[in-house]
């Protein structure tokens, strides 16, 4: 589907139903920016090469934001990592080369913080990259977004691009999967808590001590990030790739406590031990990027309530039905 211009464009938003993709989105109309290119899995196997190239053929975007990728939280990264490893490979190297290939301005390549050492020194700064052991539950995603950054930066240096590369904190808001399964620890939270008050439970249940310590980011925020890397900054500006956070971060239990006081639940926190705790502190150092300009402005609990008010939203009926 494709939109007309006030902003340079067309933007090509890929994975644009996703919970990046659509912040995004949100972000680009809210500023008035009409010329957007966007296309459904469906639509466009960003896996099949061929279908990517036929894509940037029609549409010839000038920029692009590659928001498309495989993710999911520890459980889904443990009991899957091939295909993790496989498919976000494929999608990057396809959206990366044909950006090369058909003359887009500039594309800004999402990472994850995950990229980074397990026992990195806190916060982290960008020169931590490859200076240590991964986490293992999400090394295969990690690995492939670290080839992501190396690709951008190769491409920049052999042919002169302006490939991105914007490597993120945790991350919650609006569209966030709640799928207890293959969720990351907030999205779980949210519904964890929820159907303990709708079911009247008195206790929750929490994945490991409660003690590792976490960033969080609401998706709006980082859709801003987004369009002020398109707007202001080059390849040049930020080295191979350049942190998105807040700088703050928080104990599992913290967190748990204010979703708690988000949803109203009133009951007590469990934690099985026996499950992992995953890496012990992640903080981002972001102050690259806030010297350039740019910084956070949701606060968690704000952010936390506009997601479970999302959460509501799109599931609020079926847990009705439970009761």
């Amino acid at each position: 589907m494709k939109h007309s211009s006030t902003r340079e464009g067309p933007i090509y938003v890929a994975g644009h139903r996703g919970l990046v993709g659509s912040a995004v989105m949100r972000h680009l109309r809210r500023l008035g920016q009409t010329d957007i290119v966007t296309a459904s899995s469906r639509e466009v196997d960003l896996t099949k090469r061929d279908d990517v190239e036929n894509f940037f053929r029609r549409h010839r975007p000038s920029q692009v934001v590659l928001a498309a990728a495989k993710v999911g939280g520890i459980l889904a990264n443990a009991e899957r990592p091939a295909d993790f490893i496989r498919e976000n490979l494929a999608i990057q190297s396809h959206v990366i080369d044909a950006c090369h290939r058909r003359g887009v301005r500039k594309l800004v390549f999402l990472g994850s913080s995950c990229i980074y050492p397990k026992f990195a020194p806190q916060p982290i700064a960008e020169s931590a990259l490859l200076s240590g052991l991964l986490e293992p539950t999400n090394e295969a995603y990690a690995i492939a977004k670290i080839a992501g950054i190396k690709m951008c930066s190769a491409y920049n240096r052999q042919y002169g691009t302006n490939f991105l590369s914007l490597m993120p904190t945790n991350l919650y808001g609006p569209g966030d999967n709640y799928d207890p399964r293959k969720s990351h620890v907030l999205p779980a939270l949210i519904r964890k808590v929820h159907e303990a008050k709708v079911e009247g439970r008195d206790e929750i249940v929490v994945w490991g001590t409660g003690t590792p310590r976490r960033e969080l980011m609401h998706a709006d925020d980082l859709a801003s990030a987004c369009v002020f890397a398109l707007d202001k900054l080059n390849a040049s500006d930020i080295g191979e790739c350049i942190n998105v956070g807040t700088g703050i971060d928080h104990t599992i239990r913290e967190i748990a406590e204010i979703v708690m006081r988000v949803v109203g639940y009133t009951g007590r926190i469990a934690y099985d031990t026996d499950k992992p705790d995953g890496t012990p502190r992640k903080v981002l150092d972001v102050s690259a990027l806030r010297d350039l300009g740019w910084s956070a402005q949701i606060p968690l609990e704000e952010g936390i309530a506009d997601a479970y008010r999302d959460f509501l939203d799109r599931h609020g009926d079926q847990d009705k039905k439970a009761t």
